[in-house]
């Protein structure tokens, strides 16, 4: 059925999914093939506790597997957010046009697509050892809970950390199973994982408060909440402080890994890179809040090479 251009956003005629046959265009819409920064949200968390680990380069197929399910579950997490939000979306000029909120995707495909990236997920969790199994369930309740946390709490960016970094005690707790190097026999390798999650926590709670500043006139013409909007006119120094929080359970987790002044040094660009993005953060300009939050792609990889860094020390 040919859907009335009025319904089609820009983003469904050029680029990959412009590239993709018509049919199959609402669905990667759905998915968020085009906007690759959440896959990678999700990832580097992985990739930062294999690190930590010092497992993350042998067998490096591991980072492969990781980031098949990060692209899987991202996506079915956007399937499931978009299944719920369904009706809000058709009162928000930027989501509207959403392939369920404007009709050109039903609520049972839906379902369908969702099912079958769920099964992807299944093949990677399938792949990691019993203990990273284990921490990796005990999201499920809290990622069905995220999509109506923005209806009753002004901190749904607190669900969302506790989801997106979850990553770092999966990833650092399925290097226990590549018999490369155990992280158990790591002093206080428990609380280097834990660590690792609260800063990772932070910083997620830091990048969806810039993402949430685009959306807040639209979100108080509909009743939605956000950290964005609860802060105000304060956001930058609320987003400065969640990526001070970030930086501290981070270099923490270092420090508990191999305690030395030295081994926090490689975390510095990443310091720096944030720093930037709180001096920039403007709680009235949705664009530009827009191109900092997807800057942590680039955070994601320096917080890796960081890790990395201080993995291999402590290997050798």
């Amino acid at each position: 059925m040919t859907m009335p251009s009025d319904t089609v956003p820009d983003s469904e005629r050029r680029g990959l999914i412009g590239a993709l046959p018509t049919v199959l265009r609402p669905y990667a819409s759905l998915m968020r093939v085009d906007r690759p920064i959440g896959t990678w949200l999700l990832f580097w968390p992985c990739a930062w506790g294999l690190a930590l680990a010092g497992s993350a380069y042998e067998p490096w197929t591991i980072l492969i597997w990781f980031l098949v399910g990060a692209f899987a579950m991202r996506s079915a997490g956007c399937v499931y957010n978009d299944i719920v939000d369904r009706d809000l979306d058709k009162q928000v000029a930027r989501t509207r046009l959403r392939p369920l909120a404007s009709g050109r995707v039903s609520a049972r495909a839906a379902i369908l697509l969702l099912a079958v990236l769920l099964l992807i997920g299944l093949v990677v969790w399938w792949r990691i050892n019993f203990q990273a199994k284990v921490l990796a369930l005990c999201t499920l309740p809290v990622i069905a809970l995220y999509p109506f946390a923005k209806r009753f709490t002004w901190w749904p960016q607190v669900v969302l950390g506790l989801v997106f970094a979850s990553g770092a005690a999966v990833g650092f707790a399925a290097a226990n199973g590549l018999a490369i190097k155990d992280p158990s026999q790591y002093p206080g390798s428990s609380t280097a994982m834990w660590l690792l999650y609260a800063g990772s926590v932070a910083w997620v709670i830091g990048y969806d408060t810039l993402y949430a500043i685009q959306d807040i006139e639209d979100d108080a013409l509909v009743g939605v909440k956000s950290s964005a909007r609860r802060m105000g006119s304060r956001a930058r120094a609320g987003i400065a402080m969640f990526y001070a929080l970030a930086l501290a359970g981070w270099g923490a987790a270092i420090w508990t890994i191999f305690p030395d002044w030295l081994a926090l040094i490689p975390l510095l660009p990443a310091a720096i890179h944030l720093a930037r993005q709180a001096w920039r953060a403007d709680p009235t300009d949705g664009a530009g809040a827009l191109a900092l939050f997807r800057s942590n792609r680039w955070c994601g990889a320096l917080v890796f090479a960081a890790m990395l860094v201080v993995g291999l020390s402590v290997r050798s």
